[in-house]
């Protein structure tokens, strides 16, 4: 189960630029997740607005950590950190500090945007010091790219678009894609909600069954919350449910 927790993150991107004006100040998302029939752990995000280096920032918090008898077992605390530049939608700063049962990783990074170069810092002891790399324009990372996803309107998330997008994840750059399939009315914990469905492509083989083996649905309105995620593992799958929400900018349209 190493880094199930994370791979929620992995799914949510887009790539250009955007005003984060739909993130409101205080929000907070809680998933319950799932793997296979074992009730596996939760994950949180969080928002708060402040300023980092004199611009106004969005400030992203991501945990997640596994419970019950999963815990017993296979031990996950993981926090994830991103300074979200409210202007242009892309990362100042990004933290990943990772316990995955015996799995120990801990990186900053710092972006470039105008010259398109980051600086990674191995934060890990013992630490191995910082290094400057090439970068892509419109680079996001793994926190970034969902609350990027999410400022997005209503006729950039039209049926059948693909977009692809970059992000940096530990010290690598991934290329993704997704293509907006559809929509589905959607039963949750709270009622039946009407969401966009998008798909991801990705890497097969490692981790997932299926170059497309990952789905999610996110609300087809100006939250584009998202609600549902589930993905089919090499060994297993993952299932990961909105549990919680708190301050989201606009009301969310429920019926019975």
């Amino acid at each position: 189960m190493k880094k199930i927790l994370n791979l929620f993150a992995v799914f949510i991107f887009f790539l250009g630029s955007a005003q984060l004006s739909n993130i409101a100040d205080g929000e907070s998302i809680t998933f319950r997740i799932h793997y296979g029939f074992l009730n596996a752990g939760t994950a949180n995000l969080t928002t708060k607005k402040t300023v980092y280096k004199g611009i106004p920032h969005l400030y992203a918090k991501g945990t997640g950590e596994t419970t019950g008898a999963v815990k017993a077992f296979f031990k996950v605390e993981d926090l994830y950190e991103s300074f979200i530049n409210t202007e242009t939608g892309l990362p100042s700063f990004y933290v990943r500090n990772v316990r995955e049962g015996s799995y120990r990783q801990h990186f900053e990074t710092a972006f470039n945007h105008d010259n398109n170069t980051l600086i990674l810092t191995d934060k890990k002891e013992p630490a191995n010091g910082s290094k400057v790399i090439k970068s892509v324009k419109g680079v996001q990372d793994m926190l970034s790219c969902f609350y990027f996803l999410r400022s997005k309107t209503s006729d950039e998330l039209k049926i059948g678009t693909i977009i692809n997008m970059n992000v940096w994840i530990d010290d690598e750059m991934f290329p993704f894609q997704l293509r907006v399939a559809g929509t589905e009315d959607l039963k949750t914990k709270f009622g039946t909600i009407n969401c966009l469905k998008i798909i991801p492509s990705v890497k097969s083989g490692r981790v997932f069954k299926e170059k497309e083996g990952v789905t999610m649905w996110v609300s087809n309105d100006a939250n584009h919350l998202p609600m549902l995620l589930k993905a089919e593992l090499a060994v297993g799958s993952l299932k990961a449910s909105i549990d919680d929400f708190k301050n989201v900018k606009y009301p969310l349209k429920f019926s019975k």
